[in-house]
């Protein structure tokens, strides 16, 4: 496994504030020379300490001003199928994140819709009736701080 450096440290902190900046640009910041910093991305791609570059999209500008948090509990027999739920879990468009969860409840899922009534209809017609669902609990973000990011490295 490639063993990170503090030069790999300041490289990936200015690539998770911005990944679109160029090699030139990133080595400017980091203090590296550009042909350095462009192998050093490399590097890091290749050993998968990057993984993806996206860009983040302004969900209220795109009009889906609702972002819900729920907790999901299965019936005891919905455990046993943590897979199938999981996999009807990746084809709702709706959920964003979805994490299994130690605890009382058993998943935590971060919903987006237009509106608090198009989740409401995604929580009646869809997640509630999937296969050994037992509980749910919706908290409706009314503001983000911190929005999700980066790592702390």
């Amino acid at each position: 496994m490639y063993e990170l450096d503090e030069a790999d440290r300041r490289l990936l902190r200015a690539m998770q504030s911005d990944s679109s900046r160029s090699s030139t640009d990133l080595a400017e910041i980091v203090g590296l020379s550009q042909p350095t910093c462009w192998r050093r991305l490399q590097k890091l791609r290749e050993s998968g300490y990057i993984q993806r570059e996206v860009a983040v999209l302004d969900r209220e500008l795109l009009g889906f001003g609702a972002q819900v948090f729920a907790l999901v509990k299965l019936t005891t027999v919905g455990r046993a199928n943590l897979a199938g739920f999981a996999e009807a879990i990746r084809a709702l468009p709706e959920v964003v994140e979805c994490h299994v969860l130690m605890g009382s409840a058993d998943f935590l899922l971060k919903i987006i819709t237009r509106d608090i009534h198009a989740y409401e209809r995604f929580f009646f017609e869809r997640l509630s009736s999937l296969d050994g669902v037992q509980d749910i609990t919706s908290s409706v973000a009314l503001s983000e701080i911190k929005p999700p990011t980066g790592v702390p490295i």
